[in-house]
């Protein structure tokens, strides 16, 4: 008769995560030269077990056993917020495509510290769907198991009394200084509070992305370059470009050259998206790109929303207030048509439907050029002379 192993029972699971890297290696011990026993996928939930400071110890859904720090694990509520960005991120308009010069890390939240789940390859194409900006230090993260309060200390047990040698006296104390008075008043009595530290906060752009798998999350926005053809980007004057968008083309000889909508902002860390957006139009004449349209000076915030024959923006005007401007092509010519209140879309609204084409109003937000005025009338009168009935 063969002898029966007892198993040896499991220990109790003192909370649940979820693996937030796209491999995460569970280590035998604590220290990061120890020995891998398991490597599990992004999303994999997990049973946690033990706690040492930031360290914690993990049940795979195999029953393996390991440690890894806590800052690489999700909670259920960010695992549920990630599923829930993704699906809604299906719907959000592309911005522009992208691209990055090296391998790039993409996490599951606009944060430094947090977990990076995928990569994007030099040279991988990726959409460009929103931007966020947060402070380079983080918020802190809410622990995966709540922290055990701590500990009363004993007092300690009285030991038995024993003849000491008393110290030696010791040296007088020395004497105050003669404007202790005025050191020692304080804010309440001077009336005055003391200057307030106005160090701004080094802070971090982010974009969201959505790769050709259709997979999304956060890359740092200066890893990123717009993939938009250099001989319209060479125009960016070392602004950044923040979306493009193709608004038509036209041939030239066997060449066909495109119409391109862009918006542009200021180096440095900005609450808006936006401050110039501008419209380029290929020259058949000169052979090169120009610019048809521009405004500067605007408090734009993203999405741009393109439709066939015209686009419109959001903007902030001197009120407060974010209005929604339309605005029609025809031809290489560029016009307003009018305006309705909007609000820069967050995350949670993206995947509503575009916004419609704004009614016209009375007030014309830019006039067409000299140039185009007398294009245009030139072709009313040619259109004068023999597009009547006499023209037949």
């Amino acid at each position: 008769m063969g002898c029966r192993t007892e198993r040896k029972p499991l220990a109790p699971a003192i909370g649940q995560a979820y693996s937030g890297p796209a491999n995460l290696g569970l280590r035998q011990d604590i220290a990061p030269r120890s020995t891998v026993v398991a490597t599990v996928p992004h999303g994999e939930r997990l049973e946690v077990i033990e706690r040492r400071r930031r360290f914690l110890k993990v049940r795979t859904e195999k029953g393996i056993e390991g440690w890894t720090d806590e800052r690489q694990l999700l909670r259920k509520q960010d695992m549920d917020e990630l599923r829930d960005l993704a699906e809604r991120a299906k719907a959000m308009p592309s911005q522009g495509v992208a691209s990055t010069y090296d391998t790039l890390n993409v996490h599951t939240a606009p944060s430094r510290s947090s977990p990076s789940f995928i990569q994007i390859r030099e040279g991988e194409h990726v959409d460009v769907l929103a931007r966020r900006s947060s402070a380079q230090a983080g918020t802190p993260r809410k622990p995966i198991v709540p922290l055990a309060p701590p500990q009363k200390k004993k007092a300690p047990k009285k030991k038995r009394e024993q003849a000491k040698v008393p110290p030696p006296p010791l040296p007088p104390a020395p004497k105050p200084p003669e404007d202790w008075e005025r050191l020692s008043r304080t804010a309440a009595v001077t009336g005055q509070e003391p200057p307030a530290d106005t160090t701004p906060l080094p802070m971090d752009e982010w974009s969201l992305i959505r790769n050709v798998g259709g997979r999304t999350g956060w890359v740092l926005t200066r890893r990123l370059y717009m993939a938009i053809p250099d001989e319209v980007a060479q125009y960016a004057e070392g602004r950044r470009i923040t979306s493009y968008f193709p608004l038509g083309e036209v041939r030239d000889k066997d060449e066909v050259k495109k119409s391109w909508l862009w918006t542009t902002v200021e180096p440095g860390y900005h609450e808006y998206d936006f401050d110039s957006f501008r419209v380029f139009n290929w020259s058949t004449r000169r052979h090169r790109y120009e610019t048809s349209y521009i405004e500067r000076n605007r408090v734009g915030y993203l999405p741009v929303i393109v439709v066939p024959g015209g686009f419109s923006v959001c903007v902030e005007k001197k009120d407060g207030k974010r209005y929604r401007r339309g605005y029609t092509l025809s031809g290489n010519s560029v016009r307003a048509r009018g305006e309705t209140p909007c609000e820069a879309a967050p995350l949670e609204r993206q995947n509503e439907e575009a916004p419609r084409a704004a009614e016209p109003v009375a007030e014309t937000v830019a006039k067409p050029s000299p140039f185009v005025r007398i294009k245009e009338r030139v072709a009313e009168w040619r259109k004068g002379l023999f597009g009547g009935s006499g023209g037949k």
